[in-house]
């Protein structure tokens, strides 16, 4: 028969579930392939690129180069901007470009390469953000530096780094020479293995031209960059929110002029375009007392970009990146001035986070597109207070609960694998009616030569207490007679440094010792020691409860 582990959960005074309650029954089948299990996760950005190299920043990319069996690509902003260095909120700078008294361009590459310095020290791969403008170059440079802070109105960071070009020519061989020295510094077959991009968010306050100066940008740009390395990966154009339709508009105006359109630079029809990006967010707010998130309009970001892809039959195929992927729109806004983002710091990002990226395989396997990655634009904000609540995966070194998810990606390898829900929630659900009913209790699976991994959440929108929910996990098709089984857990007991700041008395100048004990809670922890499990004809099942928001990832090696 088959041997069932019950999973002692500590919050809960009962071991496994009792007789009257009815299990949330999933199924896995690790004989059925449905597809690789590619790391779309392993992908992160950020506004403030002076971060990168600061004490908290190099360690928060060295953990997540350490979590990704797979090199890790990095999104910054403002990799152009001019000033000198000193970093802010939805601020960065590099002086890369300045000119001097008779107009002729000075680069100085100082602050650009400690920025790469930093990611190809730790094996990463840069997304190169082409932008933004220099203020020796802009059409309207003052006023040029802001200085917003999270009570402030969001459209006050638009300022004079936001403008078209006026040399387009100067534009371009800025572009040209430093895609020449990255080749310089890092060697041709380190640059190639990079993603050029153009701007951020054009459709928006952050281009404060027109969809058709963006485009002629664009043409520049690549020309550029292709002059510098022909071998060289550009794309564009990082619209936010294709369901809206003004940016499903210059969505398919810029793909428009991709496929027949005459180029601003050349002359020619078209453009190069190597991968194609877009943004996606939710949209949280409070009611009745509490947050609520909103998934749902997350994914049909999601699913409108990709069905406009796949409109264009020679761009279907191309690279899709979604080049912010989150809850909602403002990393920096934080909680004490925006209290829609109180979920930041707890278990429910991190729920969210799993039962989202699930989905976007989904999404991207209805549509027949090629998702190759989805940025989680969260990073850290160096010496802010404890938890203020950004959306950030450390603070103050730190990790939150969230970043405990990609470790759990980061042991999920191989090929996804037919799941049986748990709850009748799927992707097209979701994307529709978000998750207001019954909770999304379900999972993700994959499966490598000598092991399967399964992750399980209890995710819903509403941010209010629940009972734990019991869940029994059958996995079929695993080999031999006997298996290991690792259980990893994320809730108010595991994997969670803020549950345990809170109990400390929320210190906001905790002791030496109080740091070590965080850094220990921030960590991915097994409930338990590894456990030796019975397998018959190739079956196990696994039965332990699961706390609202919680998420588990069970890790089953054969012996």
């Amino acid at each position: 028969m088959v041997f069932r582990i019950w999973v002692f959960f500590f919050l809960s005074a009962s071991v496994g579930y009792s007789q009257t309650e009815t299990p949330i029954a999933i199924g896995v089948d690790i004989t059925k392939k449905t597809g690789p299990m590619r790391p779309i996760w392993a992908w992160f950005g950020y506004d403030e690129p002076n971060y990168t190299y600061m004490k908290d920043g190099k360690k928060l990319l060295s953990e997540l180069a350490k979590l990704s069996p797979v090199p890790v690509n990095v999104r910054a902003h403002s990799l152009l901007v001019t000033g000198d260095g000193t970093p802010a909120l939805k601020w960065g700078s590099t002086n890369a470009y300045t000119e001097d008294a008779a107009g002729k361009p000075v680069y100085d590459w100082t602050i650009i390469d400690k920025i790469f310095d930093t990611y190809i020290e730790r094996g990463m791969k840069p997304i190169a953000q082409i932008g933004f403008m220099p203020e020796a170059l802009s059409t309207h440079p003052t006023p040029y530096r802001h200085n917003w802070s999270p009570g402030n109105q969001y459209n006050d960071i638009y300022t004079g780094w936001a403008y078209p070009p006026k040399d387009y020519k100067k534009w371009s061989e800025l572009v040209y020479q430093w895609v020449r020295h990255s080749v310089s510094r890092y060697g041709q077959k380190e640059v190639e293995s990079w993603y050029w991009e153009l701007w951020n968010e054009p459709n928006i306050g952050y281009w404060k031209g027109t969809t058709e100066e963006y485009i002629k940008l664009y043409d520049y740009t690549a020309d550029a960059v292709r002059r510098a390395l022909p071998t060289a990966k550009i794309g564009g154009p990082e619209v936010t929110g294709p369901a809206w339709d003004k940016s499903a508009t210059f969505l398919k105006t810029f793909l428009d002029h991709i496929v027949s359109g005459k180029n601003y630079a050349t002359g020619q029809t078209g453009a190069p375009l190597d991968f194609i990006t877009f943004h996606a967010k939710g949209e949280p707010k409070v009611v009745n007392g509490a947050v609520q998130m909103n998934m749902g309009k997350q994914l049909r970001d999601i699913d409108e970009g990709f069905k406009i892809v796949a409109s264009y039959p020679s761009l279907k195929q191309l690279p899709i990146i979604i080049g912010e992927s989150d809850p909602e729109g403002c990393a920096a806004c934080s909680e004490d001035f925006h209290p829609q983002n109180a979920y930041r710091n707890g278990t429910m990002y991190s729920s969210y986070t799993a039962a989202s990226f699930a989905r976007k395989y989904d999404l991207a396997t209805a549509r027949g597109v090629n998702l190759l990655g989805a940025v989680t634009w969260a990073f850290e904000f160096e010496d802010q207070p404890w938890f203020r609540g950004f959306r950030d995966l450390a603070t103050n070194g730190v990790d939150k609960p969230v970043l405990n998810v990609f470790r759990m990606f980061g042991l999920m390898t191989g090929n996804r694998v037919a799941v049986t829900p748990g709850t009748a929630y799927d992707y097209a659900t979701i994307r529709d009616k978000s998750v207001r009913a019954e909770p999304d209790i379900n999972a993700l699976a994959s499966t490598d030569a000598r092991s399967a991994a399964i992750m399980v959440w209890n995710y819903h929108d509403d941010t209010v207490p629940a009972p734990d929910s019991p869940v029994t996990v059958t996995i079929n098709g695993i080999p031999g007679r006997r298996a290991q089984l690792v259980h990893y857990r994320i809730d108010n007991q595991f994997s969670n440094a803020y549950e345990v700041w809170k109990k400390m008395g929320s210190p906001q100048k905790p002791t030496p010792a109080q740091v070590t004990e965080l850094e220990k809670a921030g960590q991915l922890q097994p409930m338990g020691n590894p456990t030796s499990i019975a397998v018959e004809n190739g079956r196990t099942t696994v039965s332990f409860r699961l706390p609202r928001q919680g998420v588990s990832l069970l890790k089953v090696t054969w012996l």
